[in-house]
């Protein structure tokens, strides 16, 4: 597959992504785009919060449901569902990232990868 069909591939994997955490609802939501960063191997980071771990767990069910219908795809990997104050969903080109709000302010990961371009997303 050619750079540019894999990269409009991953950046459609984002919008989905982004689409299934506006339906619930997410706080604050910012795509990352970790191409031109070095020593990354995704392409996008997606981040969002919520206030209560009940929400955390419904946004990252409403991302994986919107992924699977749009591209028939379950993440390859998945963390942190136990305890829902933060959930990593791992697509490999697309890494997803739902915070309670505190655990977003603590681990502020927006700051570590600062030379990323950020967009930024209002929730539906």
């Amino acid at each position: 597959m050619s750079k540019n069909k894999k990269s409009s591939l991953s950046e459609k994997l984002a919008d989905v992504v982004i689409l299934g955490m506006q339906e619930k609802k997410g706080n604050e939501i910012v795509r990352m785009d970790m191409r031109e960063v070095n020593g990354t191997l995704s392409d996008y980071f997606v981040i969002c919060h919520a206030d209560s771990t009940v929400q955390v767990n419904a946004i990252a069910k409403s991302v994986e449901d919107e992924v699977y219908k749009a591209f028939g795809q379950d993440p390859w990997h998945k963390e942190g569902q136990g305890n829902g104050e933060w959930i990593l969903l791992d697509f490999i080109d697309v890494v997803v990232h739902i915070f309670k709000t505190d655990k977003r302010e603590h681990y502020r990961i927006e700051d570590l990868w600062g030379d990323a371009h950020m967009s930024k997303y209002q929730s539906a």
